[in-house]
């Protein structure tokens, strides 16, 4: 697979990711993410893909200008790597930090695995920690 076949491939999974609360998010990730699809945040800690739509229209009601700008794609066989930058001003109250009306940008780290052409299964790092560090400062 080309790094071009990879963006166009992980595209939609993005693009549900970039003001979410304006898009359906289910039917973006149900296109291009296999029905049990799991996303892991941690060894043993994961969601399938109905809960990570839950999630991530959760956020994009709390994060309206939620931003996902993917900066770098890396691909190898059935594997897609993605960094990326995720940013937005929280609505209200964020992660027990209070609203103060301040805007977060964090480096994220994917890794998807394909079978069939959809997506099976996602590691991810995000930096929460940095995100609360700059909504408190």
């Amino acid at each position: 697979m080309t790094r071009d076949d990879a963006r166009t491939l992980i595209a939609p999974f993005y693009d549900a990711l970039n003001a979410p609360a304006s898009k359906d998010v289910r039917a973006l990730v149900e296109g291009v993410a296999s029905p049990d699809w799991r996303s892991f945040s941690g060894e043993g800690v994961s969601k399938g893909r109905d809960e990570f739509i839950q999630q991530v229209t959760g956020f994009g009601r709390l994060i309206p200008d939620l931003a996902w700008e993917i900066q770098e794609v890396v691909a190898d066989g059935d594997t897609i790597v993605v960094r990326s930058v995720a940013s937005g001003t929280p609505a209200a109250d964020f992660m027990g930090v209070p609203h103060a009306g301040k805007r977060f940008s964090i480096m994220t780290i994917d890794i998807h695995t394909l079978a069939d052409g959809k997506l099976v299964r996602a590691h991810h790092v995000e930096d929460w920690a940095g995100a609360l560090r700059q909504l408190k400062a």
